[in-house]
């Protein structure tokens, strides 16, 4: 074809026909500016296709973590809601010690022990350039501001843990009940944290202690009595923190679904 263009332009100039030959060559370059300019477009349409792949599978397995996310999420709030239960049951005892059974006040406490901490599956989408394949901009915006979704409710968590571990624990041992709530812990309490959910498989019985506390001993503790406040209060505001998280994880969830295309 160049060449065939190549033979006109010569033939022109060797009949000195300049003006012709002028148009010519100005119409050969607007024919190469276009195919220059199709040729573009034709690239630019095909790398738009490839990230348009690239986004259906960022979206998929977005979809497929934040859905895993939000089962972890469901459980951590269920454990907290039995942790406020049995803290309140346990406040009760204090309030009201007639006919209260010893083994089921361990086994109140026992639920109280467990410090529920929320570990979702981290996404890498801005340290591996993918966030910018996202074209529904809110979706971009939740999922850039997700991690700082997260820490509001890790930081409360802490708090929690903190207390089960340098205080709860001190206090059942002063007590006298830290080999009695322990074996409840693991032998009656639920344990939704399991990966295999194979709650068997953690049980392990390690008896009770002869040494243990009498129940009126229990009950007029009154730094266990302030544990189980602090158990309540603090489990609670988790909780509000976490179905705010919630109703975030459904609402990426919603847009993801959105713009996930379907082979109908």
């Amino acid at each position: 074809m160049i060449k065939f263009f190549r033979k006109i332009r010569y033939g022109l100039m060797e009949k000195n026909k300049t003006g012709k030959y002028l148009k010519y060559a100005i119409g050969e370059i607007i024919l190469v500016m276009i195919g220059i300019l199709l040729a573009l477009q034709v690239n630019d349409w095909n790398e738009q296709r490839k990230d348009r792949i690239r986004e259906q599978a960022v979206l998929k397995q977005l979809q497929e973590d934040y859905q895993a996310n939000l089962a972890q999420l469901e459980e951590k709030m269920t454990t907290r809601e039995r942790i406020i239960f049995s803290a309140m049951k346990s406040l009760n005892a204090f309030d009201q010690p007639d006919g209260v059974i010893r083994d089921s006040l361990v086994k109140e406490l026992a639920n109280v022990f467990h410090d529920p901490t929320y570990d979702p599956i981290q996404n890498d989408l801005t340290s591996s350039g993918n966030l910018i394949l996202i074209r529904n901009p809110k979706l971009k915006r939740l999922l850039s501001n997700w991690s700082s979704d997260v820490v509001g409710v890790r930081e409360i968590e802490q708090n929690w843990t903190k207390a089960v571990y340098e205080q709860f624990g001190l206090i059942l041992s002063e007590i006298g009940l830290g080999r009695d709530i322990y074996n409840s812990f693991m032998n009656d309490s639920r344990h939704l944290w399991l990966l295999d959910h194979n709650e068997e498989s953690f049980k392990a019985e390690i008896g009770t202690s002869k040494l243990g506390a009498p129940l009126d001993e229990i009950l007029t503790s009154r730094k266990l009595e302030a544990i189980l406040g602090s158990a309540i209060i603090l489990n609670k505001g988790a909780n509000l923190q976490s179905e705010a998280l919630r109703s975030r994880i459904l609402e990426i969830l919603n847009l993801i679904k959105a713009e996930i295309k379907t082979d109908d």
